[in-house]
């Protein structure tokens, strides 16, 4: 079974290749917001260097969000064509899902935060369990601050991985017993899409193309900025 991964949630690139849960070849790119440029390239050059004919992948996979809004459906419409145009299905998950399950082997409480522009973040927590983490709180969006404010309300050791605790440094500095993963764990893993998906293709939980939906969490910028207008 081929799969194809891909991950556009945050203003870097995901793409990887994989068969029974092993990664084939992966590619991360810093998209600076040039998804729509980078993604198809990045997927052909792949195929290539693997030698592997598009129409012999059996699934697409894609990382659903949160994360911004054109990148995220840049990559969500791709993984539909794509899916679509070969006739299999196609499983999604939550971008922060990717950014925390490689922080598996930690005793502490993982907690996957990106940047959302705006001075918001979003974010999830999950605690470790035998073979990869459990989420144990809802996807949200928050300032920065109140983020913090809950975590230090809890007293538990943190374990931050994503963007989003390096983008806003003045609120997540606060923090005591606290652990940052470093710059490995700031992006959703395509990789970890790969073992993912692959596990859920394998319970046969995927989806048809057409009722894949992203979550967003919050509108647009232009909706945002139009709703300030009209307010």
């Amino acid at each position: 079974m081929l799969l194809l991964a891909l991950d556009t949630a945050t203003p870097r690139v995901g793409v990887a290749i994989g068969s029974g849960g092993a990664v084939l070849g992966e590619i991360s790119l810093a998209g600076n917001r040039r998804h729509a440029e980078q993604l198809a390239p990045a997927i052909r050059y792949l195929c290539d260097e693997l030698d592997v004919d598009p129409g012999s992948l059996s699934t697409i996979a894609v990382g659903l969000g949160p994360g911004l809004f054109t990148g995220l459906r840049v990559g969500v419409t791709t993984a539909k064509v794509m899916a679509q145009a070969l006739r299999v299905p196609v499983v999604g998950i939550s971008s922060l899902d990717l950014v925390a399950y490689p922080a598996r082997h930690t005793s502490r409480l993982v907690v996957a935060v990106l940047d959302a522009r705006r001075k918001e973040v979003f974010h999830a927590r999950y605690r470790p369990v035998p073979g990869g983490v459990q989420r144990v709180s809802d996807y949200s969006v928050d300032r920065p601050d109140d983020v913090v404010a809950d975590l230090m309300a809890g007293g538990e050791e943190v374990l931050l991985v994503g963007d989003g605790a390096p983008a806003y440094p003045d609120a997540f500095d606060r923090l005591e017993r606290v652990e940052h993963a470093g710059p490995g764990f700031t992006a959703p893993s395509a990789a970890a899409l790969v073992e993912l998906a692959t596990a859920r293709v394998e319970r046969e939980e995927f989806e048809a193309p057409w009722d894949l939906r992203p979550i967003y969490l919050r509108g647009s910028d232009a909706e945002i900025e139009w709703e300030r207008r009209v307010s």
